[in-house]
């Protein structure tokens, strides 16, 4: 069992979006990473899909739920600002599965401790008592 966790795709410059920056949506790399992500993962088993509930994270993982037939899980606790602990935990809870979790820069440090560039995503494992990454899979497109 595996989580794999993945940084939403490339998005545009927050600075150069003027809506609810929870709206921003992808770009149209983000859109080709997404695609990609979906090629990438859609062979590893995933039966759960969960995500920030910012659009371009959403947007992330939505091909990859249509191809799988899954639905997209909303969750708090990947969202921006969420804080350690509610993200940490979260990811504990899914040790134990095949699930995408979709997110942030920031909860991306908050679970491994380093960052991870956009549409990019690391399979983790347990290992002890914690998550540790395996794999590397470098951003699409």
């Amino acid at each position: 069992m595996a989580i794999i966790l993945v940084r939403h795709g490339s998005a545009g410059k927050r600075w150069a979006w003027s809506g609810d920056d929870r709206l921003r949506p992808l770009d149209s790399r983000g859109r080709k990473q997404a695609k990609g992500i979906a090629s990438a993962l859609a062979d590893r088993g995933v039966d759960r899909i969960l995500s920030s509930p910012y659009a371009r994270c959403i947007q992330t993982v939505e091909p990859l739920a249509t191809a799988l037939e899954l639905e997209v899980e909303e969750r708090p606790e990947l969202a921006e600002g969420a804080g350690p602990s509610a993200s940490s935990a979260l990811a504990e809870e899914m040790a134990d599965r095949n699930a995408v979790l979709c997110t942030q820069g920031d909860v991306v440090e908050d679970i491994l401790g380093e960052s991870m560039r956009k549409g990019a995503a690391y399979v983790l494992e347990r290992r002890q008592d914690r998550l540790e990454p395996v794999d590397y899979l470098p951003p699409p497109a």
